[in-house]
């Protein structure tokens, strides 16, 4: 068997029909759905239990995060690949099949991940109409990730599968009890084994929350523990020499961010403190500007910014 496609559940009763039809649809068929429910509370498994297609598989956890249904669907697939899929996003029909493509093309890479399209959370936006791309495709291959990641998010969960065979040597693949960042600890731990084969397609809908929601306007306080696992390994020489730099890199950069919010909140104090802890984009004029916002301008004027600039960079054009 070709693919295991993993869709952790929980509570997602409107919308998992519709994501595993995206994945029953596809145009390449060797493959199988693996659901794991973890603990959900309304209807979904029973909507997943009667699908009638002998490639879908239930199985039932208690609750125990994502982290760990994502980690327990690995250990289950068959698959010679792994693809994820979360319950509320779309697969187009060629998703499995231009991966495939792919991976023929770029056998050195054990993680083959596609592009994707943010779409609004409403009726009449769903099922996608998919945008047009190149056919065949573009494909980008990754060689340093957090480089990559600095010109902008490239990987997201429900675009990217890996070899369950690489997968299974890094159990827990998904960092057990984290809801953040966890899947980017993932994504980076592969990038520092082998290429990521990057195909420039919009292969994959990804659902964005309903104006208003928690999960449209939170903004992390504190240093991620996937960014804290990052620099520990680039200081302990656990990753190789040419990434050590683009690591420590990214990481401040990440200080510089939570000083901006920092100011934002009015603890200016704090906002110093992470420029210090950040210093190694000492060179950049991002680093100046927070410095001199986090000397001059008013709490409310940077938080206000912030928090457009988020929101300008989580709508998709069409719905701006």
């Amino acid at each position: 068997m070709k693919f295991s496609i993993i869709i952790p559940l929980y509570n997602k009763a409107s919308y998992i029909a519709g994501t595993l039809n995206s994945a029953l649809a596809q145009t390449f068929t060797d493959f199988e759905v693996i659901v794991i429910d973890d603990g959900s509370t309304d209807c979904g498994p029973d909507l997943v239990a009667a699908v009638d297609d002998p490639r879908v598989r239930l199985v039932r956890q208690a609750n125990a995060g994502v982290s760990a249904a994502r980690n327990r669907g690995i250990e289950l697939a068959k698959g010679e690949w792994v693809a994820f899929l979360d319950a509320d996003d779309w697969h187009h029909p060629d998703y499995l099949a231009t991966l495939v493509a792919t991976q023929a093309l770029h056998p050195e890479a054990d993680t083959v991940a596609s592009g994707f399209v943010f779409i609004p959370d409403s009726p009449d936006r769903w099922p996608p109409r998919w945008p047009e791309y190149a056919n065949p495709p573009d494909v980008e291959l990754i060689t340093d990730l957090p480089v990559r990641w600095m010109r902008g998010p490239s990987l997201c969960t429900s675009a990217v599968s890996s070899r369950t065979a690489r997968l299974r040597q890094m159990q827990p693949c998904f960092p057990p009890g984290e809801s953040q960042g966890e899947d980017l600890d993932l994504w980076f731990r592969l990038a520092e084994q082998t290429p990521i084969a990057l195909v420039r397609a919009p292969l994959m809908a990804y659902r964005v929350a309903a104006e208003g929601s928690l999960s449209t306007t939170h903004i992390a306080s504190t240093i991620p523990p996937f960014l804290q696992r990052l620099r520990f390994r680039a200081i302990s020489g656990a990753m190789s020499p040419s990434l050590r730099g683009s690591s420590l890199w990214l990481a401040a950069q990440h200080d510089v961010t939570l000083a901006r919010q920092a100011v934002a909140s009015g603890n200016r104090l704090e906002a110093l403190r992470c420029l210090y802890r950040g210093r190694r984009a000492i060179n950049s004029g991002r680093w100046w500007l927070t410095a001199v916002i986090a000397l001059l301008l008013p709490g409310q004027t940077i938080q206000n910014w912030e928090l457009w600039r988020m929101r300008r960079t989580a709508t998709p054009p069409d719905a701006r």
